[in-house]
């Protein structure tokens, strides 16, 4: 069952993508509930600096991989990432932009308000 959708600014959660179509669910939200084991809730704005940390990382998300029906991710592509992964970015000095207003509420337990605002493409709450 999925969480209220609600985001880190308290407001009603905006969808982040249809193209490509994100959220564990695949709603186009970052929505997130207990089968989302790796709280896919930031609102990112893929860039080349952070596909490549992340397939360094191990999580090659700029590959197409048809059997999943995943066509890969270039920059410019918004998607929602864990959030444990875009805090690890942060650190490596490679996050993306997020927006806020489609970045959900339940980030906030790993990822300070304070370090989204850093990167936020839409209004700093």
């Amino acid at each position: 069952m999925q969480e209220a959708s609600v985001n880190v600014l308290g407001g009603t959660l905006e969808a982040c993508s249809t193209r490509p179509v994100t959220g564990f669910y695949r709603t186009g939200c970052c929505d997130t509930g207990p089968e989302d084991s790796g709280v896919h809730t930031v609102c990112a704005v893929m860039t080349k600096e952070f596909l490549a940390l992340s397939k360094y990382l191990g999580n090659d998300l700029s590959t197409p991989r048809p059997e999943y029906g995943f066509a890969g991710l270039k920059p410019g592509d918004r998607w929602c990432l864990c959030a444990s992964r875009f805090l690890q970015a942060h650190d490596e000095g490679a996050a993306p932009e997020v927006h806020l207003a489609a970045t959900h509420k339940r980030t906030l337990d790993i990822v300070p308000l304070e370090v989204l605002q850093r990167y936020a493409l839409d209004a700093k709450g």
